[in-house]
């Protein structure tokens, strides 16, 4: 989300279906977690990016300039020929053999979703489950580990309305386990929502839903008990509801999107952009088109 935002401010558009492919085509070799096992300290001891770029060289841009006035290439050869060490895997033994992240499209993301597929529980990457609905952050927090909430396994975790002109969109993506499960030794489940969460969380969540559910994305109508079906290997999220249905809830609850009279909250309100864009505010974008990003 922040790569959309810098990109924005420098009049690029990240398009995130070329994003997926440069995903696809560059493996997990840093085992660090979320997606490994060990911590920051370990990578710095294994010789930190250095170590990592030398592995990934062949992907590399080498005559990209770096803020030392260097290349990359310049910079990589002024940092010697590295050390034997365990935390940095090979492009031949990767960690992981894609990527960190997939991008979802699908009905109920037109505009796209992520899931770091890295850091997700392999059973549940190709899963089609019950909706378990939570309106807002409050409402999660008032029933989630409430003993009679109608939850099971392997149902799907829904959050609305955490995205950017609904709250800002704050880290609240990383939904808990309903504490009936958790007891029962429940360790992860499909989780959706607008909102997005920390670069050290893991679990087979999907973040960024876009639009968000505040001004009118498809998210803001399922309802418990609708069937959604994830297949990250498609890359699709897909709400499983027929168009006339959909109709009749958009009419029976328009949504009324939110606003502020006055002040920064009205600013924000205002002009903040869709996750897909950075969750930036419209008005620092570059007045100057230069086209998407990353190219092929």
């Amino acid at each position: 989300m922040h790569l959309a935002a810098i990109a924005g401010r420098l009049g690029y558009e990240l398009d995130l279906k070329a994003l997926d492919v440069l995903s696809r085509n560059t493996p997990v070799l840093l085992d660090l977690k979320p997606s490994g096992d060990h911590y920051m300290e370990d990578f710095h001891a294994a010789g930190g990016m250095p170590t990592l770029l030398r592995e990934l060289k062949p992907l590399l841009n080498l005559e990209a300039l770096t803020v030392t006035g260097r290349t990359l290439g310049e910079e990589l050869e002024a940092a010697g020929s590295g050390f034997k060490q365990s935390i940095v895997k090979t492009l031949k033994e990767p960690l992981y053999p894609q990527g960190g992240i997939a991008v979802l499209h699908g009905n109920l993301a037109p505009a796209g979703a992520i899931i770091k597929q890295s850091a997700a529980n392999p059973a549940l990457m190709e899963h089609e489950g019950r909706a378990v609905v939570f309106e807002n952050a409050e409402d999660l927090a008032a029933r989630i580990d409430a003993p009679d909430l109608d939850v099971q396994a392997d149902d799907i975790l829904v959050l609305k309305n955490i995205g950017p002109k609904a709250a800002a969109m704050p880290e609240a993506g990383y939904l808990p386990i309903p504490k009936k499960l958790a007891a029962q030794g429940v360790k992860d489940m499909v989780r959706i929502s607008d909102g997005r969460m920390s670069g050290t969380a893991f679990g087979t969540i999907v973040l960024h839903v876009t639009p968000e559910a505040a001004i009118g994305g498809p998210l803001a109508w399922v309802q418990n008990g609708d069937r959604i079906k994830l297949s990250v290997s498609q890359r699709s999220i897909e709400w499983m509801v027929d168009s006339a249905e959909v109709a009749r809830r958009q009419s029976a609850q328009p949504v009324q999107v939110p606003s502020a009279e006055r002040g920064y909250a009205h600013l924000f309100k205002k002009t903040v952009l869709q996750a897909d864009r950075g969750a930036d505010f419209d008005f620092l974008t570059a007045t100057e088109s230069k086209g998407a990003i990353p190219r092929s």
